[in-house]
Parts: structure tokens; C-alpha cells; sequence
């Protein structure tokens, strides 16, 4: 066993009894269905701040993502870092956090399925919600674990991936069934520091690599490359100017409609925890997003020029290896990238679990399934489905497909797609109608679907992976126009009711 293997299982074995051990802390916390599901409504800004930011930057951001787009694109690939801190994050803060927490507080829903049914008062739609969850979230989490997967396989080749995806999933299911979202949330404060020390550390490491030379040898240096020079040094991504266009808007606006992102507002205790919450959770996700794409666009050099037999998928964890696997303080370092890699992913992976099962077992069976409404029964339930969906995921992940990006892009895109416009409308407007809210659903599943139906019978499903980013970015923008379109046109029947509702801005 080499080194750099000691000092990785070591950290690993550390990070596993820590986070076992939030578990077993939390389970009091997490008896009731609100404590399992919200935490009791009671989290901090810090923890809620932490939870937004690791949620929303996975090992995907950085195998998939910063890996592929840093190969290809180059130093302009940064301003996708830029967008998720800006409009991912601290729009979606300044507009969304408050409100969602007055509204869902007001309605008492738990799940965003649940806010559908009582902002709407349509039982078929939180059905509908809850099954559009469930089936769309599970290729999003197994793109967490193959891109984590293919981390540690580049440390350990002798390993076969599956082993190192069971070992996430076993780890996840551990402390998510016995804490619920409070283990999550103070797990995710503690990973979140992980990631901003191993970000910092890493681009540091990055920068000063000799084949880099710091900012300027950077820039210097990619612009020196045969016939991709002018394209890397690009600050607007040249050629690739619209496709990083629509990845910015995929990866910031599609946070505006993720159950497992949103579920964060529901939680935090007040609105003075939302203003600290709002400047911690931008400066964190500017530190992850920005390193993560610098990281990407040093790749060319660090690897010669030479992509790595597995793909763009292997960019990153190459790169990892050359960098940090000599000498004792790299190889250290490279332990704890390890398990900020680790931590990034479990975070997001616990936190779209929780939402999947929670869809099922608090949405879906009450709904279909009239005597399962007791709620010690829903907890139980809520337990056994969390495992049931980290099973899943894990045989998802374990089929032969290796697009990371295209699963990701293709679950965002459908999730947020069908439920950015009747959840942010929802918020904001009296005047949404139910039919409304149906139409902005339909409308986003409808255009991913057809779209990705037809590219691949005119030409192939691989051309259709490419498309993935567009097919969201228009399925969140047909969705946001056509639920007060639709709204215009059909008829309110619950005025009283909506004005109830909407008198909780009014309230503290």
C-alpha cells in the first residue's frame, strides 16, 4: 500500500466516525416527521448557509464540470463559478429564502410537493410533483456517485469503482436514517469547511505547480498551446461563448426550482438568520465554484496537453495525482482533497435523498394510500425509503454510463424545469390559478422530453446529451411563462383562501 492510500484511508476512516457520530447526536432531534424532515424550523444561518453551498457543489462539479469545461474551455469556464455565487446563490437568497419560509411555515408544508398541494389546494398535484421527484433525482444522484467514485479509483486502481460507491452509499445511509436533516445540516457545516480548505490548498497547490507558474504563467502558458491557445485564454470562452452561456444559467437558475436546494429556506429559524445566511452561503460558493473552474482550466498544463485515457471524466483526478502524489505534505494533501471530494458529494447526495424519500413517504403514499397517515408511520416509512433510494442510486450508478455531465444536466433540467415557474409564481402572485401551476409542470417535462426525443430519432442520444443544458435552460424559461400565460385564461375560485395565505408576509 502507498502512501498517499495509508493517508487517504486513514482520513476516511476519521471522516466516517465523525460523521456516525453527528448521526447518533441528532437522533433526538429527528423523533418527529417537522424534526426529520426541517429541523424542527430551527437552524441557523451558519449551518443553513453550509448546507445551501455543499448541496449545490458536488464531486461532479468538479470531475464533470470543471474537469470537462476547464479542458475545453479554458479560463473562461471561471464565470460559471461566478454565476452560481451570484445568481445561483445570492439571488436566490435575496429573492426566494424569506418568502419561502413565511409561506411554507404559514401552509405547514414540509415538502415542496406539499407546498403544491396546499398553495394550490390539488391533492393530484403533490402526487405529480412527488413522483417527478423521485424518478428524475435518481440519475442525479448517481451522477454524485460516479463522479466520487472515479476520484478514489485514481488513488486506488487496484479498487474497482462499485466498491468505492458502496462504501459512499453505506456511509450516507448511516447517518441520514438515524439524524435526519439535522445530522445533515451540521454534517454539511463540517464538510463545507473541508471543501474551503481544500479548495484554497489545492488552487495554491495548482498555481504553483511549475508547469503552471501562477496567474499570469497561466494565462501565459495556455496561450502558448498549438491551435487552442487563443480559445483557453479566452476570458468570454470564445467558440464556446453560447454553450457557457447556457451552463450558467442551467447551473445558477436551476437551483430556483430544486426541492433539495429550496428545502434549506424551509429550515432556518428567522429572517436575521436569512441576512447572515445570504452573505456566508455567496462567499462560500464563490470560493467552491471560482476554485473549482480555476482548478479545471490548469489542466492542459499540468497534463501536457494530453488528455487522460478515461475522458475529460479523468481530467481532474490526474491531475490530482500529479500534483499532490510526491512528497509527504502532497500526498497529506491529497488525503484531505479526498474528503472534501468526499464531503462535496455526500452532501449532496444526502440532501436529494431526503427529498426523494421524503416525496414518497410523506406526499405520495398518504395521498394514494388513505390509512398510512399516522405520523410515526411516516417516519418509519421515511427511514426505509431513504435507504431504499440510496440502494437505488447505487444501481444506477453502477450501469455502464459514463456522460457524468448529460445525468446531471438532463435530472436538473427536468426537476427544475417542471417546478421553477408554479413554485416561484406561487410565491409571488395571487393571481396563479391551479390549471396554472399544472401547465407550468407539464410544460417543463414536456419540453425536455420531446426535445430529447426528437434529437435522438433525427440523430443520436449522444447529440442529445450535448443539447442537455439548452433543453433545461428552456424548459425553466417556457415554465416561468406559461403559468401566469395559463392563469390569464382560467378561473380563480379561492380568493379568500390565496389572500389568508399571502398575509403571512405580514407576519413575522
Amino acid at each position: 500500500m502507498t502512501n498517499a492510500q495509508t493517508y487517504t484511508i486513514v482520513a476516511l476512516c476519521v471522516y466516517a466516525i465523525a460523521m456516525a457520530l453527528i448521526g447518533c447526536i441528532s437522533y433526538g432531534k429527528s423523533k418527529t416527521l417537522d424534526g426529520f424532515l426541517i429541523g424542527g424550523r430551527n437552524i441557523g444561518a451558519w449551518v443553513t448557509a453550509f448546507a445551501y453551498g455543499t448541496t449545490y457543489f458536488s464531486a461532479v462539479v468538479f470531475v464533470g464540470y470543471a474537469g470537462n469545461f476547464g479542458w475545453n474551455i479554458g479560463i473562461g469556464s471561471i464565470w460559471i463559478g461566478i454565476g452560481n455565487a451570484v445568481l445561483g446563490c445570492l439571488l436566490s437568497w435575496l429573492l426566494l429564502a424569506n418568502r419561502t419560509r413565511k409561506m411554507t411555515k404559514k401552509l405547514n408544508a414540509r415538502t415542496m410537493p406539499d407546498y403544491f398541494e396546499k398553495r394550490y389546494n390539488s391533492k393530484g398535484m403533490k402526487i405529480f410533483a412527488a413522483v417527478i421527484i423521485f424518478v428524475f433525482l435518481v440519475p442525479y444522484s448517481a451522477a454524485v456517485y460516479k463522479g466520487l467514485g472515479s476520484l478514489f479509483s485514481a488513488v486506488f486502481p487496484n479498487v474497482e469503482t462499485w466498491v468505492w460507491m458502496l462504501i459512499i452509499a453505506c456511509l450516507t445511509a448511516v447517518y441520514l436514517v438515524v439524524g435526519g436533516y439535522v445530522a445533515t445540516a451540521y454534517t454539511d457545516l463540517i464538510q463545507g469547511i473541508i471543501m474551503i480548505v481544500g479548495v484554497v490548498c489545492l488552487s495554491v497547490a495548482v498555481l504553483g505547480n511549475d508547469k503552471v507558474g501562477g496567474v499570469s504563467g497561466l494565462i501565459q502558458n495556455l496561450s502558448a498551446i498549438p491551435n487552442d491557445g487563443a480559445q483557453l485564454t479566452n476570458i468570454w470562452g470564445g467558440s464556446s461563448f453560447k454553450f457557457l452561456c447556457f451552463n450558467i444559467m442551467l447551473t445558477s437558475f436551476g437551483t430556483w426550482g430544486l426541492p433539495q436546494m429550496l428545502g434549506k429556506f424551509y429550515a432556518i429559524k428567522d429572517t436575521a438568520a436569512i441576512k447572515r445566511g445570504t452573505v456566508i452561503s455567496t462567499i462560500f460558493c464563490i470560493v467552491i465554484g471560482c476554485g473549482a473552474y480555476l482548478i479545471g482550466s490548469t489542466s492542459r498544463l499540468i497534463l501536457g496537453n494530453t488528455l487522460p485515457a478515461g475522458g475529460v471524466d479523468s481530467v481532474i483526478p490526474t491531475v490530482l495525482m500529479e500534483v499532490l502524489g510526491g512528497g509527504t505534505a502532497g500526498i497529506i494533501l491529497l488525503a484531505v482533497i479526498m474528503i472534501l471530494l468526499l464531503s462535496a458529494s455526500m452532501s449532496t447526495l444526502e440532501a436529494v435523498v431526503l427529498t426523494s424519500a421524503s416525496a414518497v413517504a410523506v406526499d405520495l403514499v398518504p395521498a394514494v394510500w388513505k390509512k398510512q397517515k399516522k405520523p410515526e408511520s411516516q417516519m418509519l416509512l421515511t427511514r426505509l425509503l431513504c435507504l431504499v433510494f440510496v440502494a437505488c442510486s447505487f444501481i444506477f450508478a453502477t450501469q455502464n454510463i459514463s456522460i457524468i455531465v448529460s445525468l446531471m444536466s438532463f435530472s436538473w433540467g427536468v426537476v427544475s424545469g417542471c417546478f421553477i415557474g408554479p413554485y416561484i409564481w406561487g410565491l409571488f402572485s395571487k393571481k396563479i390559478t391551479k390549471a396554472g401551476a399544472y401547465a407550468g409542470i407539464l410544460s417543463g417535462l414536456l419540453v425536455v422530453g420531446i426535445s430529447t426525443l426528437v434529437i435522438t430519432l433525427t440523430s443520436d442520444f449522444a447529440t442529445a446529451a450535448s443539447k442537455s443544458p439548452e433543453m433545461g435552460v428552456s424548459a425553466m424559461a417556457v415554465s416561468l411563462v406559461i403559468v401566469p400565460l395559463v392563469s390569464a385564461f382560467t378561473k380563480k375560485t379561492d380568493s379568500e383562501r390565496v389572500e389568508e395565505i399571502f398575509a403571512c408576509y405580514n407576519e413575522e
